[in-house]
C-alpha cells in the first residue's frame, strides 16, 4: 500500500470513528436528558481538540476551572475528557463511587512503548488484581517497616556523598531512591554511578513520561495512526516506541534474571522479587512474568516520583532559609547533636511534618495524577459522564485551592497547623484516590521524610555564590511530563559543624 492509499484509509477510519462517536454520544446525552459538564465550546467536527495541551497540561486544566467549574468537560474527536479540579468532587468520585471511576483509559502509547504491564496504567480487572494482590504483601503500612534499615543505610549513604560532593546533590539522590528499591526489590546494591540496571529504568521512565497526556503524541488522540508504517509523516513516533519496548524488556529481565541466578547460588539477598519467587514455587506456580512486571514497576512508580519530592525540598529551602532554621531548631531540641535522627522521632516534629507536607502540596510531583476512566455511565450534580470518559484528577488545582490553601503559591507549613497543633490534612491526594491509590506510598512516603529530616540535621542549605561573592539568584521553573521536576539549579550544601561530619562518616560506615 502507497502512502497515498495509506492516507485516505486513515482518513476514512477517523471519519467513521469520529461519527461513530458523535451519534453514539449525541444518543446517551438525548437518552440521559442532560448535559455533560460545562467547559470550552466544542468546535464542529473536532471537540476540543486544537484546544488539549500538549505541555503543561494542568495549567490550562487548572484555568478551565477557573472559568467554569470544578468538572469540566472536553472533547476530542469523540473522547470524553472531564476534569476534576476540586477535592470535593474528587473524593465524591473516585472515592466514593470508585466502582465506577476505578477503571483506566485506553492510551495507545503506554502499550506502543511497553509499558502496559504497568499496574497504574491496567485496566481495572483481575490482572490488576493480581499484580495488586503482590504490592499489598511487601508493601502495605506494616510489612514496608521491614525494609526500614535499607532506606535508613541509603539516606546515611546520601548524607556522606553530600559531604564529599554537594555540588551534585541530585545525583546523590537518585542514587538514594534508585539504591532503596533496587536493594528492597531485588537485593541488588547499585553502583554509585553508571549503573546499568539503573541507567536502563531512568531511561524507560523518562519515555513514558513523555508521552502520556492526551496532547503529548498524536497517536493518543489518533490510535489509528499506529497501524501505519514509521516512515509516514507523523509518525515518527513508531521509531521512538519501538526504543522504548526494547529498554523496558530489558528492564525488566535483567534484574529479574539476577535474582533467579543468585537464587540458584544461595546467596541473594532479602528481597521483594526472591520471596515472591519462593512463595511462588511453594504453591506449585509459575509467576515469573507477573513478579518480573510487579519488580519493574515498584522501581517506575518509586524512583522518579522521589528524586522530584526531594528535589524540591531542596530547592525550597534555598529560597526560604527562615524555614529551614525553624525545622533545624525544632531536631536539635529533639534530636540534639549526638546522633542522627530515627524514625521514631517523627511523631515529635511536628514543624518538620509540616514542611515535607508543604513540599508535596507546593510543588506535586503528580501534577494530574494518574488518569481513570469511568466503566459505566453516570450523573453526577445533574451531569451526564459517560461511559470510557477519561477522568482527570487535577492534583495541581486542588494544591491552590485558596479557601482550603490560602497564598497558595507561598511556601508556607504553618498551614498544616490549626490552633498550635497539626491538621489532619497529610496531603494524602499526591498519592492518588480510592481503589487506584498508590501501593507503595507507605515506603514512599519514610524514604522523603527520612531524607528531609536527615539532610536539615546535617546541612545547612543556602544560594550558591559566584565568583565575586554574589549569590547567584534561582529561576523557579518545573519540567513538562508526567512527574514534574524542578528545573536544574545550584545552591550551597555545607555540614553544619564538624561533629556532624564525624557522626554522618561513622553512621555511613557502619551501615555497611
Amino acid at each position: 500500500m502507497d502512502y497515498r492509499s495509506s492516507f485516505a484509509l486513515f482518513g476514512f477510519l477517523v471519519l467513521l470513528k469520529f461519527l461513530g462517536g458523535k451519534l453514539l454520544r449525541a444518543w446517551k446525552q438525548y437518552s440521559s436528558g442532560l448535559p455533560f459538564p460545562p467547559g470550552p465550546p466544542p468546535q464542529v467536527f473536532v471537540g476540543n481538540y486544537r484546544e488539549i495541551p500538549a505541555k503543561h497540561p494542568w495549567l490550562t486544566y487548572t484555568d478551565w476551572g477557573n472559568r467554569y467549574g470544578d468538572l469540566v468537560h472536553a472533547s476530542a474527536l469523540g473522547q470524553h475528557i472531564v476534569i476534576v479540579n476540586s477535592l470535593k468532587t474528587a473524593f465524591e468520585l473516585f472515592e466514593k463511587r470508585s466502582h465506577i471511576y476505578s477503571d483506566r483509559p485506553a492510551v495507545a502509547m503506554i502499550e506502543l512503548l511497553g509499558w502496559e504491564f504497568n499496574i497504574a496504567f491496567l485496566p481495572y480487572g483481575e490482572r490488576w488484581r493480581r499484580q495488586r494482590r503482590m504490592f499489598q504483601q511487601h508493601f502495605r503500612r506494616d510489612a514496608s517497616q521491614k525494609y526500614r534499615p535499607i532506606q535508613i543505610q541509603k539516606v546515611h549513604s546520601m548524607l556522606e556523598a553530600f559531604l564529599t560532593s554537594p555540588q551534585e546533590f541530585r545525583e546523590h539522590i537518585k542514587t538514594l531512591a534508585a539504591g532503596i528499591i533496587m536493594s528492597t526489590v531485588y537485593g541488588y546494591e547499585i553502583q554509585p554511578t553508571n549503573d546499568r540496571f539503573v541507567t536502563l529504568s531512568e531511561e524507560s521512565v523518562k519515555k513514558v513520561a513523555e508521552s502520556f497526556f492526551p496532547g503529548a503524541q498524536l497517536v493518543n488522540t489518533f490510535p489509528i495512526l499506529r497501524h501505519l508504517p514509521g516512515w509516514l509523516p507523523g509518525c515518527g513516533f513508531q521509531q521512538f516506541a519501538t526504543e522504548s519496548r526494547d529498554l523496558v524488556e530489558e528492564m525488566k529481565g535483567a534484574p529479574f534474571e539476577f535474582v533467579k541466578q543468585h537464587i540458584l547460588e544461595d546467596v541473594v539477598a532479602k528481597s521483594v522479587v526472591g520471596e515472591l519467587l519462593s512463595a511462588s514455587e511453594a504453591r506449585g506456580r509459575s509467576d515469573d512474568k507477573m513478579i518480573a512486571e510487579v519488580a519493574a514497576v515498584a522501581y517506575a512508580a518509586g524512583a522518579d516520583t522521589t528524586v522530584s519530592a526531594l528535589a524540591t525540598f531542596v530547592l525550597a529551602m534555598v529560597l526560604h532559609p527562615d524555614i529551614q532554621k525553624r525545622a533545624q531548631n525544632e531536631i536539635d531540641s529533639l534530636v540534639g547533636t549526638q546522633r542522627l535522627p530515627e524514625s521514631g522521632d517523627r511523631p515529635s516534629l511536628p514543624f518538620v511534618e509540616a514542611v515535607y507536607r508543604e513540599v508535596k502540596r507546593w510543588r506535586p510531583v503528580l501534577p494530574l495524577g494518574v488518569a481513570h476512566a469511568t466503566s459505566e455511565d453516570d450523573i453526577y450534580e445533574g451531569y451526564f459522564i459517560p461511559k470510557g470518559t477519561t477522568m482527570f484528577s487535577n492534583i495541581w488545582a486542588m494544591t491552590r485551592d485558596e479557601s482550603v490553601y490560602p497564598d497558595p503559591e507561598r511556601f508556607n507549613p504553618d498551614r498544616f497547623f490549626t490552633e498550635g497543633k497539626l491538621n489532619n490534612d497529610d496531603v494524602g491526594i499526591a498519592f492518588g484516590f480510592g481503589r487506584r491509590i498508590c501501593p507503595g506510598r507507605h515506603s514512599a512516603d519514610w524514604t522523603v521524610w527520612g531524607a528531609i529530616v536527615s539532610v536539615l540535621w546535617a546541612f545547612n542549605i543556602a544560594k550558591a555564590k559566584d565568583e565575586t561573592g554574589k549569590e547567584i539568584e534561582i529561576d523557579v521553573a518545573y519540567s513538562d511530563g508526567f512527574i514534574s521536576h524542578p528545573s536544574a539549579f545550584a545552591c550551597s550544601i555545607t555540614p553544619r559543624s564538624e561533629t556532624t561530619k564525624n557522626l554522618v562518616h561513622a553512621a555511613a560506615n557502619q551501615d555497611v
